[in-house]
């Protein structure tokens, strides 16, 4: 710690210094070959003799030739994927501060009552008799996110955030197509929205508009207003938005989109900042998808798992999608088709109901918490961001005057005139144990840093990070470019050329021809 009682920088040892091993291990980050590397002919892992009638299953079929598989035994298949998962970060090894993407802890309760028999087994193609308490369990889920947001109905099928923005504007395009205007096909989108936004407008055949951000981050109800017309179908809106911000005049936008025959769907992407504390149905929204995956705790990337139920006004109920539970004379039921249906279903999301391990996920975490526990969790995710927002506007540029919601926003204006890239802070910082925030998003901040560090994160593990990005900013302020640009050095791997890899990318690995033959040749 120096005078002041805050802590010093480090010395990181350079690649000269880092010691060179003979196995190229170092310690326990050990150098992990590809499991065809471990190719080892003859050894199996698993012995099982081959079934008398195997050929005949086949057919016709003969197989060409050997499969070309690995053999590898038993404990070499174990460790070998253990060191890969000890390369791995997630939420359990420290604080993953990415921004707009709430990776939030998630409670092992959780995933206790996910495995439970009956909830983790069951088939969506049982007969309804034997699932009574898995829509039940639905039906919950559902009652809560109603009651939550004011909205007086929810698609639980949707399997994904933008999923859940695809179900949205397709109830949208059959609301508008039942009013026979079927010609407003103009959505307008603000420049801070995600990126699915425009995509999901465009797939559904809207035409998109964009609105500009006012400087202060927000959109004014003036900008759109001044982009209303009789083709407008619908605005597209998140709050608080990709700046870590609340729309103030959210409320009159909705009114002035509205008074032009328009529907409001917000992205709930960042619900988790106002859950318990403001009712997307008080704000004139008629459609939302809510991220269970990051509102209600369950880790997500990677392409799963995810689930984006929409709530919808009354405006738009009559069009929810196929298949909602009821409940029926006997106990619950699905409603499957459109002829014994209230209203008029656009159709199917998906082939089932939902993602079942996501729904028991969510509710758990809302029955565990209670009411005023998810809005407790709400409070502190923006005391935590706002925490992080003071704690650094000294030493790094905040984008935007005042308090944010749950994220902290902030640009490269700090590192102006030092020849560092956030791209090469960001890299630093994985040198120091921490995944890097979100970089260069929203595209409205010329290199953003977004940094949301969700409410599960105590106050000691924040002034470590906290003091971690102190630390580097003025590292970064010295002018020690070789530093920055050499970073990391502590991992598995060096700094690898990202553009390559994305434009060549090697997706298919080659066994090397065997030493005798390659001298041969």
């Amino acid at each position: 710690m120096n005078s002041q009682g805050r802590p010093t920088t480090p010395h990181v040892p350079s690649a000269s210094e880092v010691a060179q091993t003979h196995t190229g291990n170092r310690a326990l980050m050990q150098e992990e070959p590809l499991l065809f590397e471990l190719d080892n002919p003859g050894v199996c892992g698993v012995d099982l003799p081959e079934p008398p009638t195997a050929a005949l299953r086949l057919g016709k079929v003969r197989p060409r030739g050997n499969l070309a598989l690995p053999s590898v035994s038993e404990p070499e298949v174990v460790r070998h994927y253990t060191r890969l998962s000890q390369k791995n970060f997630g939420i359990d090894t420290t604080m993953y501060p990415l921004g707009s993407c709430t990776m939030k802890h998630n409670p092992r309760l959780n995933e206790k009552m996910a495995r439970l028999p009956g909830f983790s087994d069951i088939h969506p193609l049982q007969p309804v008799s034997t699932v009574q308490g898995a829509l039940e369990l639905i039906d919950l889920l559902a009652h809560w996110l109603k009651t939550l947001t004011g909205m007086p109905a929810v698609a639980m099928s949707p399997a994904a955030g933008a999923h859940g923005e695809l179900c949205g504007l397709m109830a949208i395009r059959a609301a508008l197509a039942a009013r026979g205007e079927a010609h407003r096909r103009r959505v307008l989108v603000p420049e801070s929205a995600h990126g699915t936004n425009p995509a999901t407008a465009a797939f559904c055949g809207f035409a998109v508009d964009s609105i500009p951000a006012e400087d202060d981050g927000r959109v004014s109800v003036e900008a759109v207003k001044a982009k209303l017309g009789p083709d407008v179908a619908a605005i597209m809106l998140t709050n608080p938005n990709t700046c870590g911000l609340f729309e103030p005049q959210i409320r009159e936008i909705a009114d002035a989109v509205h008074a032009a025959g328009g529907y409001f769907y917000c992205d709930g992407a960042n619900y988790n900042a106002i859950v318990g504390r403001v009712r997307p149905a008080d704000l004139g929204v008629d459609a939302m998808h809510i991220n269970l995956h990051k509102t209600f705790s369950t880790p997500h990337g990677g392409g799963g798992p995810g689930s984006g139920p929409v709530v919808l006004s009354a405006a738009l109920a009559p069009f929810a999608p196929l298949p909602y539970v009821v409940h029926g004379a006997d106990g619950f039921r699905l409603v499957e088709h459109a002829g014994e249906a209230e209203g008029s279903p656009f159709g199917r999301m998906k082939g089932f109901h939902g993602q079942m391990g996501m729904f028991v996920r969510a509710l758990a975490y809302m029955l565990s918490h209670g009411a005023d526990g998810l809005r407790q969790a709400a409070s502190d995710a923006v005391l935590n961001a706002n925490y992080v927002l003071a704690s650094l506007k000294d030493v790094m540029s905040a984008s935007f005057e005042g308090p944010c919601m749950h994220e902290a926003l902030f640009d490269d204006r700090f590192l102006k005139g030092t020849g560092i890239t956030p791209l090469d802070f960001a890299k630093a910082l994985i040198d120091e144990g921490f995944h890097p925030m979100t970089m260069y998003f929203p595209l409205v901040v010329q290199g953003a840093l977004l940094i949301e560090p969700t409410e599960t994160e105590s106050k000691q593990t924040l002034d470590q990070f906290i003091g971690t990005l102190r630390a580097l900013a003025e590292r970064a302020k010295t002018g020690d470019e070789e530093y920055f640009h050499g970073a990391p050095r502590l991992t598995p791997r060096r700094r690898l050329d990202e553009t390559a890899a994305a434009r060549k990318p090697v997706l298919r690995w080659t066994r090397p021809a065997p030493v005798a033959q390659a001298a041969a040749e």
